[in-house]
């Protein structure tokens, strides 16, 4: 009898033993995956720390112009200077006329004790343009109360800002000097008179402006910075685009662009005179209406060079089809005012893609048979003139919508009125909304603000 008791207890012990090593076992194997699985999920997480760095470390690549050395493989040590794994850098350019416009990188990450666990991160890097701003300007302003500006404004001059404005307006001034010109006679209430002059604060208004988005003094604007190699453009269109050479006629060119992508030459044969009126010009008459010209050619622009050189005056107008930039300039005759008259809309086909860029050396000036009703789309930069359109008497438009940028070196000015009040000649309804998608994706060569590269998208894949 005590030996079948002894037996049923060691029948026992090897059940439950046998169950419990189970237990141990199993719960042993449940720790070590557990413990396999943080091990996992923490190289994940540095395999995505270490991407990240390959995005800062390419970054820093471009702007020290060092971009071709850093892609591939590289090693990547933690704060103790222990190699603990490896970032893999590959770089695809968006490029136009050999100029790199963007750069689209794929950063991948992994840790040395899991290679096989990876984290991807897709970057856009590029440098943002002078679209930064709806206006630039390098001269004193007003603008006018029935004018509404949408997007940043700044002017190294002094601002009359009496439009809507919805962003910021900037000056470089901290006062100037408001004179007829800009209706301070009399002297505004928001300015003071003194050594028999109007002195104002560097942005004001005296009508509808957003006084909680002034803000002046601050660091002028260097236009030197946005001086566009001409010459390099010149060459460049020879080369790969369009180049057009002075017109026998020594008139310029009329450039209609499109519907079906392509640009239509004509030169200008015979021009209307038209008694107008600019401060510095004073009352003289503008050779701006075509009243004759033939057809020279009709051009394919080159989609991997859009770039169009017109060593003379142009009149370009139509439907933009791409990302095209077009030059004025005559450096074959340095002292030759070379500028772009506007007689007719300039829009895009496709509003969300297309882009255009018009330089002129010169000035940028709206025609006396400019449309009623007139849409500019793109940016428009007057290097060393302005943009603007000069007073004639009794012409009267309707409204001038500008989707883009103004860049100019002189005052502009779409509108005139009498010195005691009332509309004289030009736009009566101004409007300007700059295009937030023209910062990173302007055509070649617009100019850029910055020299360094900017982060401007990125997403894990």
């Amino acid at each position: 009898m005590e030996k079948r008791k002894n037996g049923q207890t060691l029948v026992y012990i090897l059940v439950f033993g046998s169950g419990f090593l189970l237990i141990i076992f199993g719960l042993s194997n449940l720790f070590l995956s557990q413990y396999r699985q943080a091990n996992q999920q923490l190289a994940l997480k540095k395999a995505f720390d270490i991407a990240e760095s390959g995005v800062n470390y390419f970054q820093w690549c471009l702007n020290n112009k060092k971009e071709n050395e850093c892609v591939g493989p590289k090693d990547y040590y933690d704060s103790q200077g222990r190699k603990i794994g490896k970032f893999e850098i590959s770089d695809t350019k968006t490029e136009s006329c050999g100029q790199t416009i963007r750069h689209e990188i794929v950063s991948l990450g992994y840790t040395d004790q899991f290679p096989h666990l990876k984290r991807k991160i897709k970057a856009v890097f590029g440098r943002p343009s002078v679209a930064y701003y709806s206006y630039l300007l390098n001269s004193d302003v007003w603008v006018g109360a029935d004018h509404e500006i949408k997007g940043p404004y700044h002017s190294n001059g002094g601002i009359r800002m009496d439009g809507e404005n919805s962003s910021i307006v900037s000056s470089a001034k901290q006062e100037w000097i408001c004179d007829w010109s800009f209706a301070c006679s009399p002297c505004p209430s928001k300015c003071t008179y003194k050594n028999g002059a109007c002195y104002c604060p560097g942005v004001f208004t005296t009508a509808n402006g957003n006084e909680a988005l002034f803000q002046f003094p601050i660091p002028s604007f260097s236009f030197e910075k946005i001086t566009i190699d001409l010459n390099q453009l010149k060459q460049l269109a020879q080369s790969k685009g369009i180049y057009l050479g002075p017109s026998l006629s020594q008139k310029g060119y009329h450039l209609v662009f499109l519907d079906d992508g392509r640009l239509e030459v004509r030169e200008i044969q015979g021009l209307t005179g038209v008694w107008g009126f600019y401060y510095d010009e004073e009352w003289h008459y503008d050779y701006f209406i075509i009243n004759q010209e033939k057809k020279i050619n009709t051009f394919n622009i080159p989609s991997s060079c859009s770039v169009i050189f017109v060593e003379d005056n142009v009149w370009p107008e139509g439907k933009i089809s791409g990302s095209i930039t077009l030059a004025a300039a005559n450096l074959i005759d340095p002292n030759a005012k070379t500028s772009a008259i506007l007689q007719g809309n300039i829009e895009y086909k496709n509003k969300d893609a297309d882009s255009f860029t018009l330089i002129a050396r010169d000035n940028i000036l709206i025609s006396p048979n400019s449309p009623n009703y007139m849409e500019l789309d793109g940016i428009y930069i007057a290097q060393k003139g302005r943009f603007g359109r000069n007073h004639y008497p009794g012409n009267y438009r309707q409204e001038l919508e500008i989707k883009g940028s103004i860049i100019s070196n002189g005052r502009v000015g779409t509108k005139w009125v009498y010195a005691g009040g009332g509309w004289a000649s030009g736009y009566n309804k101004r409007e300007t909304i700059y295009e937030p998608r023209l910062l990173y994706c302007s055509p070649p060569f617009t100019p850029a603000i910055e020299a360094d590269f900017h982060l401007l998208s990125w997403q894990e894949e």
